[in-house]
């Protein structure tokens, strides 16, 4: 008798409610919306906002379907929905004069957006809808190659600032300090002073391998100073973060709904802007670069100041930002060129604080302009589009040079903050766009279209060709086909995946892999028939020695796509992340599911005569010879 234990139909019970759950979200649609997001580096983002955009909307007597505060790990946004596009235009109106009373200096963006109409308690299962690729949806795709050699010279340039001003700071004389390629070169005139060196050197940079140099004539002792190789790969991960943080800033104002900034390899980003048909609008914001400048308080401004207070000549006003509204000098101490690095780090009480790295000219000139201005405030200000935004204000305690730090952030979360606008002010090194492709909304609709088309004709051709063939064991193998694209269709939602066109075709082409399974497993059966087993013998030895082999074809096609996921790129990782799914759900539903359904039906009939798996030509005598 072929019988499932209990727990096996309770399996596939709880795989189909997961495949419904998580597949109904893909039916329900999408509502026109508003996003609000921070246009300053600044300004951030949190519930308040929700209060505030609920208030705005009631006031003006414009009815929501709800509004949602959204933090995706970076920056916090407030999205609203609307029944209507009408609703959605009036409500941007609104919000912007609401949120932003200086229309020539806007605090935050308001872009039109559109939402799953998924309910609630779907929503709370984390049961969403997939993203649409711009192939289906229409947008700009850009690929970007991140100069990475430019981030390490930074880096190189900022450790032989950071050697200079440890061995000056220790009264250690060298005879000079050179850079040769990715190492610095650091000679002295005896053994006992590189030593002394080497001590202090150890001391401060754990991240640096320190190697002995002899000169031939033994006049000259060096010290080779490079970057271990872990410390080089994350000046290169840190380089290419510190340029997707700026890019996911600047995109927020092209009103872009979901758009997808990611790193892609080693030193390459992938930015992907749906609804976006402005390439030359879309290239302007990308390339876009932001200054930072360290600036000294005017000395001569007393008490506090406001929008009533004069400005000297040789100053500027800034009224946004923290630490703002303050009266600075125009003329820079340094600007951001000459930051090498920026991280969150504790004083000596283990407050929060900020360590910044300057390279050797910044040291220089910070030390120049700080040395008799203790107990002066000091200023670090981003300049974006022509305008500029007080990042901190601070009092210079003591002399600064390549190495100072930034107190009283009160929390770690202002420090890291902090740390990462100093960082992702302007981009950690240039990028070229290696490639480019615009996509129009109503190609998207078209490929939709004909992706659905393509995809459910396919189901319905061999459907019909299994039942015609099989008869009800066709009907099982067809039963088990939907189950297969049901659980696929609910992982790619439930990761959140971006469904594409060559996405598509890998669903079509697990659906022709899942029936290939399926007819192997019947033609075992069949064979087990031909060969004199009784019915329920045919099918326990049917799907048993068809286990196998389907088990090795699908291991091997895994590993074609899982090496297409590792060593692809852009639609080619998309197709191959739906493939390696599908051979995971057809492995399941073809021969799991198949095998119950076929369990269910037959496996209590004790005296089963025949199967209906369509007709059994058995050899002639003189074949069988």
């Amino acid at each position: 008798m072929n019988r499932y234990p209990l727990w096996k139909y309770l399996l596939i019970v709880i795989a189909l409610v997961f495949g419904v759950l998580y597949t109904a979200p893909n039916f329900f649609g999408e509502s026109p919306a508003v996003q609000i997001s921070s246009a300053k580096s600044t300004v951030k983002i949190d519930e308040s906002m929700k209060a505030r955009v609920e208030k705005a909307l009631q006031q003006s007597g414009l009815k929501d379907n709800g509004v949602f505060y959204d933090f995706n790990g970076m920056q916090g946004s407030v999205r609203a929905r609307f029944a209507d596009t009408d609703t959605q235009f009036k409500a941007k109106d609104i919000l912007e004069k609401t949120l932003n009373p200086d229309a020539t200096d806007p605090t935050y963006t308001v872009a039109f957006n559109l939402l799953p109409n998924t309910p609630k308690w779907l929503q709370s299962l984390n049961a969403l809808p997939m993203y649409l690729g711009l192939d289906l949806r229409g947008g700009v795709h850009f690929l970007m190659q991140v100069d990475t050699k430019a981030v390490l010279t930074k880096r190189v340039q900022g450790l032989q600032s950071s050697v200079r001003s440890a061995l000056r700071e220790k009264d250690i004389r060298h005879a000079g300090i050179s850079r040769d390629g990715d190492n610095i070169s650091v000679k002295f005139r005896d053994a006992e002073t590189r030593s002394a060196a080497k001590a202090v050197l150890a001391s401060q940079m754990t991240d640096v391998h320190l190697t002995d140099v002899v000169s031939a004539d033994n006049t000259e002792f060096n010290v080779t100073i490079s970057l271990k190789p872990e410390a080089l790969q994350a000046v290169v991960t840190e380089g290419v973060k510190q340029n997707i943080t700026a890019l996911s800033k600047r995109v927020n104002e092209l009103g872009v709904a979901e758009p997808i900034i990611q790193q892609q390899g080693p030193d390459r980003i992938v930015v992907q802007l749906p609804g976006v048909q402005d390439v030359a609008r879309a290239k302007e914001i990308i390339g876009r670069t932001a200054t930072l400048e360290v600036r000294l308080a005017d000395e001569s401004v007393i008490g506090v100041v406001d929008d009533n207070t004069p400005v000297p000549f040789g100053s500027e006003f800034f009224k946004v930002g923290r630490g703002a509204p303050a009266i600075l000098y125009k003329d820079p101490v340094i600007t951001g060129d000459y930051i090498a690095g920026a991280s969150a780090s504790f004083d000596e009480h283990q407050q929060p604080a900020v360590s910044i790295d300057l390279n050797g000219d910044g040291g220089r000139k910070m030390r120049e302009a700080t040395r008799n201005k203790i107990g002066k405030k000091m200023a670090i200000v981003l300049f974006e589009k022509g305008k500029g935004e007080i990042l901190t204000v601070a009092t210079i305690q003591d002399e600064l040079g390549s190495r100072f730090r930034i107190t009283g952030m009160g929390t770690a979360t202002a420090s890291a903050d902090l740390a990462l606008l100093l960082r992702a002010g302007s981009l950690a090194a240039p990028m070229e766009i290696i490639e480019e492709r615009t996509i129009g909304p109503q190609l998207g609709v078209e490929n939709i279209k004909q992706g659905r088309n393509s995809t459910l004709y396919g189901f319905a051709a061999i459907s019909i060709f299994m039942v015609i063939y099989y008869m009800l064991f066709g009907f099982f193998s067809v039963l088990a086909l939907s189950v297969n694209l049901l659980l696929l269709v609910a992982l790619l939602s439930l990761l959140q995946a971006t469904l594409t066109l060559p996405g598509i075709a890998a669903i079509a082409l697990a659906l022709g892999m899942a029936i290939d399974s399926n007819v192997l497993i019947n033609e075992r059966i069949r064979e087990e028939l031909r060969a004199g087993r009784s019915p329920q013998k045919a099918i326990e030895e049917g799907f048993g020695h068809a286990w196998a082999t389907i088990l090795d074809s699908n291991v091997t096609t895994l590993i074609v796509g899982l090496a297409l996921l590792i060593f692809g790129s852009g639609a080619i990782r998309g197709f191959a992340v739906v493939h390696c799914l599908g051979i995971l759900t057809s492995i399941f539903s073809s021969v799991f599911v198949s095998r119950g359904v076929v369990n269910l039906w037959y496996g209590r009939q004790k005296k089963l005569t025949s199967l209906s798996i369509g007709q059994i030509w058995k050899p002639t005598d003189d074949a069988a010879k």
